[in-house]
């Protein structure tokens, strides 16, 4: 109770820019409750998606994994839809690769949506906070001046230690926008790096799977001419 009312009375000291500073900090909290949340989903269907298609390519069973992949909305079943689908036509191997890397660049701008947003509140609140002291300050300066001479030292040391709180609760908001911001790149990028990888190993899978395919059509031919 004695920390809320410390906290409230610090609130209230500080100025009417204590209002704009702790609205940015409400929105980058549910943003980054938002973002952990879809990021955490998308991470934890991708690895289902993965753990359940991968059996079925390893078995060469590619009518059954497209279906499946088709059917699910997770990013890894688009990759592995986009190169199953192309390889049925795809003449050559790079065409495979290029269709499972425009899945996998198509997914990026999904993970990344409004990460960026959190830098930009951080310093929001970082400059909302000084600017809210240099007008404090102006302010206390303007009263000094007209105030009583045995008053002006007592009133400008508590205007100043007023201005002064606007300027930590911005850095109180900002600190931790930046490293929650830190945090969401992390998991982001290890999402990415996972698709790169799945998609790496699908192709290898594929394009091995053609390369026997081709190997047993043309051994059939290169007897029938070897008894010609």
């Amino acid at each position: 109770m004695e920390f809320f009312n410390t906290l409230l009375r610090f609130f209230q000291n500080g100025g009417p820019f204590m209002y704009p500073i702790a609205l940015v900090l409400v929105i980058g909290i549910v943003l980054v409750v938002e973002r952990w949340v879809f990021l955490s989903r998308a991470k934890s269907a991708n690895r289902r998606a993965y753990g359940q298609m991968l059996p079925m390519m390893q078995q060469r069973n590619f009518a059954a994994a497209l279906k499946v992949a088709q059917q699910d909305k997770a990013s890894m079943g688009q990759i592995i839809a986009a190169g199953i689908s192309t390889a049925q036509h795809a003449r050559k191997d790079e065409n495979i690769a290029m269709a499972i890397e425009e899945s996998i660049l198509e997914a990026v701008p999904r993970l990344e949506k409004r990460t960026n947003y959190l830098a930009t509140l951080a310093n929001i609140a970082t400059l909302l906070g000084l600017l809210g002291t240099i007008i404090g300050l102006i302010a206390a300066f303007t009263a000094v001046a007209n105030a009583d001479p045995s008053e002006k030292a007592s009133m400008l040391s508590s205007s100043i230690s007023v201005a002064m709180n606007t300027t930590a609760f911005g850095l109180i908001s900002a600190i931790p926008l930046l490293l929650a911001y830190s945090m969401l790149q992390n998991k982001t990028n290890e999402i990415i790096d996972s698709l790169e990888m799945a998609g790496v190993k699908f192709l290898n899978l594929i394009t091995l799977t053609r390369g026997q395919k081709a190997d047993a059509s043309a051994r059939p031919a290169a007897k029938a001419g070897a008894t010609a």
